[in-house]
């Protein structure tokens, strides 16, 4: 059984710091591409960053030159380094990512979701 696992939420001042971290767990080959999402209240899931399995990044235009996304391949774990925090960034954020297997398209999984909270 492959879990996501993530921690690293919590409540932060504008303008604060916060370091998600999410780490697979199970029986699989190896990870693929991973991401971050995030959900607010009354709003669609969306996708904050993104990290390939050769590390190359993508970020949504509301986070770049904030946020960080890294991985560590050795423990199968990303991280979310997030930085100059605003209130609109309060949101549930998800960890995602595209797991595979010996002869099996990679599946996609997600964590289980980990509050932030930025207070003005």
């Amino acid at each position: 059984q492959v879990q996501l696992v993530e921690s690293g939420g919590g409540l932060v001042q504008a303008g604060g710091s916060l370091r998600l971290s999410c780490a697979a767990s199970g029986r699989f080959f190896d990870v693929h591409d991973m991401g971050w999402y995030r959900q607010a209240p009354g709003k669609q899931r969306e996708l904050v960053a993104s990290i390939t399995s050769g590390s190359d990044t993508n970020y949504a235009d509301s986070v770049k030159g904030r946020f960080i996304i890294s991985r560590d391949n050795a423990k199968n774990t990303e991280y979310l380094q997030m930085n100059s925090l605003k209130p609109e960034d309060t949101a549930v954020y998800y960890c995602n990512a595209q797991i595979r297997f010996p002869f099996l398209p990679p599946r996609d999984y997600w964590g289980q979701g980990t509050q932030v909270t930025v207070s003005s």
